[in-house]
């Protein structure tokens, strides 16, 4: 292949070509592989081989339920939450707790921690710039440095587990590092808790002592504050002068009540002798027991007035003798009744000069308890501050009695376990020479192939020209040309065609004769436009393509037929492949769109070369502004290009202009019709021709179609009818 090809991209890649260098170079690609892989396979195998363990931590309460501080519940205690187990992680990896484990191991004397001596493996990494040199240093700072390295402490996430990692050769000691690590970490919790617990007694013995005396000294001020005061406490822990005011309130009450009722009770039997009542009905006279004898002795002479009136007259002195008798005893019991009024009126004047005298009392006693009120302000005062003390004297005497018990009896447990202590490892962890050979070979096999494609290619035997061929296609708003213009269907040349499309007028300049449809002249069926549409909508074509044998006037019927079918609802676009523009003249006012040429070229997009008709819902894609020499390069792309419209709309028209059947096969697909228009119904001869060239290339049934007679719609406002 030539470089001139090869600049212009004019040129596609072989891969025949490809694969067969890639069978070429298979020697040389397995060759390379397997050094590669044997040096990787050395390099894995001088390793020295690394051991792993791992001890598991829980940060919990340990605290029994028996030994917990008396008041203090288990979920009073604080739960580490996510920041306070990070600090615990960091804790354990403090310079203390290393030190004593690389001490307890003598891990100075160990080859793999003095710092002496490095891998070959970490020798290559300083070789090769990626892991900096180790830093001279004092003896303990080389083995803390590899400690540091080696050992790796984490929390579990979403947990209160911490794991504690260490790797080493011997597989012994990668087990009993961890462990000694927790076991360490445990041991500084334990003692910083008696450290503090240690503290906290030395602290609350002068504490407590001080409290003691100030305990002492509230209750003595106290005491003598109340002897001063005569604050004597009766009942109910109340002092005596609002005990003593209470009571002869309560006497003074009680009477209150007696007088009233004595007085309410006077007047009724006043009330009842001055109106001359009878008054034994009276409840406080009937109380009396002369008044209730002598009701009954009143009662037994009516009876016997009343036996003897049924055998002596009214006169009888037996009679006259017992109604005398009936007259003294109603006396008697007045008299008695004034004796009762007599009685409840002393009663009342007795309860009367008691109430004074209570009320005397009571005024004294108020004012003796006012100035005890005062008074006992100022010792419950006295009194809260001495309560404060005693309670805090308390509080410290407990906290410390429980602190002295732990720190003699040596119970305080840190809060954290070692559930998972790590074991001797049986296996190293690294290097694993077997996955890594295997995928190191994987890895070498592929870059070795990448690069033996590439050099394929940068070569220039992998390339083959594209074998397009070229044709000059004339823009449609260029300047004229010397030859004639070129058809994107035939890429042949047209003849000159005249400017109007549209004018239904033969040669002669006659008016041409509108037929009635379908027609058919000279033997050749023909149909107008709106059956042409209909056959399209109801026959679910996907496809349309338009011949138009006497050039571009024939192009208005394509453009009629897609604004019929966009009318009836279906989504429509017309592909202008004419070089003139005849199709999208009429729909777009202008040609000077880019169109099917600058998509061709990969000058523009789909979303660049579609626009919407004037006059219907119809899309089209005019012709373009592009170079034709271009665009016909790649004009094998056209039916790639017709299959994606095919794929967005419900039916592609395509105006072909004046071709052959021969050029519209390379556009036939399922679901195509194939229409000839036609100006003239009644000349039909270079149709005819045609339709026999479309059948005998395997078109079943093409159409003949003509725009004669057709109304135009009405042009927009300020434009001319299309």
């Amino acid at each position: 292949m030539n470089s001139d090809q090869i600049a212009h991209g004019d040129v596609d890649v072989d891969l025949g070509r490809l694969l067969a260098g890639m069978r070429r170079q298979w020697a040389r690609i397995l060759i390379a592989s397997l050094i590669i892989t044997g040096l990787v396979f050395a390099a894995l195998y001088m390793m020295t081989p690394q051991y792993r363990a791992q001890t598991r931590l829980l940060i919990e309460t340990r605290e029994s339920i028996y030994t917990r501080p008396e008041g203090l519940d288990s979920g009073d205690r604080p739960i580490l939450d996510g920041e306070g187990v990070a600090s615990q992680v960091e804790l354990i990896t403090s310079t203390k707790i290393l030190t004593d484990v690389a001490e307890e191991f003598n891990l100075a004397n160990r080859g793999e921690f003095s710092g002496q001596k490095g891998s070959l493996l970490s020798g290559l990494l300083v070789m090769a710039g990626l892991k900096s040199a180790p830093v001279e240093g004092t003896a303990e700072e080389r083995v803390l440095r590899e400690f540091r390295e080696r050992l790796s402490v984490y929390r579990v996430e979403n947990s209160r587990v911490i794991v504690i990692e260490f790797s080493s050769a011997d597989p012994k000691l990668a087990a009993q590092i961890p462990n000694a690590v927790a076991d360490a970490y445990v041991a500084m919790q334990s003692d910083a808790k008696l450290q503090s617990n240690t503290s906290a007694t030395q602290w609350l013995e002068p504490e407590i002592k001080d409290l003691r005396e100030r305990v002492k000294e509230a209750e003595a001020r106290v005491a003598e504050y109340r002897s001063q005061s005569d604050l004597l406490l009766g009942q109910n822990n109340t002092v005596l002068a609002t005990q003593q005011l209470a009571e002869i309130s309560s006497e003074l009450s009680r009477t209150r009540a007696n007088r009233s009722a004595a007085a309410a009770q006077a007047a009724s039997i006043r009330s009842a002798l001055e109106r001359g009542a009878s008054v034994e009905n009276l409840p406080e006279v009937m109380a009396s027991p002369l008044i209730q004898r002598l009701r009954e002795r009143q009662v037994e002479l009516n009876a016997q007035i009343a036996d003897l009136s049924t055998s002596l007259l009214d006169n009888h002195p037996r009679i006259r003798a017992l109604r005398s008798q009936l007259g003294d005893l109603d006396a008697q019991i007045r008299s008695e009744a004034n004796k009762v009024l007599a009685g409840f009126e002393s009663e009342a004047a007795t309860a009367q000069r008691r109430e004074e005298e209570l009320t005397a009392e009571l005024n004294r006693l108020k004012a003796n308890s006012a100035m005890a009120e005062e008074e006992q302000v100022e010792l419950r005062a006295l009194e809260r501050e001495a309560a404060a003390q005693r309670e805090l004297l308390e509080s410290y005497l407990t906290r410390y009695r429980e602190a002295a018990s732990r720190s003699d009896r040596n119970y305080l447990p840190a809060d954290v376990r070692i559930f998972s202590r790590a074991i001797t490892p049986s296996e190293p962890y690294f290097p694993k020479i077997l996955p890594v050979t295997v995928a190191a070979f994987v890895a070498s096999l592929l870059v070795m192939a990448i690069f033996t494609l590439l050099q394929e290619l940068a070569s220039g035997r992998a390339m083959r020209p594209t074998g397009r061929v070229s044709a000059p296609v004339p823009g449609a708003v260029r300047m004229p040309r010397a030859e004639p213009p070129m058809n994107l269907a035939t890429q042949e040349p047209e003849p000159h065609l005249p400017q109007h499309p549209m004018e239904p007028a033969d040669a002669s300049g006659e008016e041409t004769r509108v037929p009635e449809w379908p027609w058919q002249r000279g033997g050749v069926d023909g149909v107008g436009i709106e059956q042409a549409a209909e056959r399209l909508v109801t026959g679910g074509a996907t496809r349309a393509l338009f011949i138009s044998p006497e050039g571009d006037e024939g192009a208005a019927a394509s453009v009629l037929v897609a604004r019929d079918v966009a009318d009836s609802g279906l989504r429509v676009v017309l592909l202008d492949l004419t070089a003139s523009g005849a199709a999208s003249l009429p729909m777009l006012e202008s040609v000077a769109y880019p169109g099917i040429t600058n998509l061709l070229s990969s000058e523009a997009q789909f979303g660049d070369v579609i626009y919407t008709d004037l006059f219907s819902e119809s899309h089209i894609i005019p012709v373009g502004t592009a170079d034709p020499a271009k665009a016909m390069r790649a004009a094998d792309r056209l039916p790639i290009i017709m299959e994606s419209l095919s794929a967005a709309y419900d039916v592609v028209v395509v105006e072909c202009g004046p071709t052959d059947a021969q050029a519209v096969g390379r556009l036939l697909s399922g679901g195509t019709e194939v229409l000839v228009s036609v100006l003239n119904p009644d000349e039909v001869d270079l149709a005819a021709q045609i339709l026999d060239d479309l059948r005998d290339s395997g078109v079943a049934d093409p159409i003949l179609v003509s725009a004669a007679g057709h109304t135009m719609p009405p042009a927009p406002p300020g434009r001319d009818a299309a």
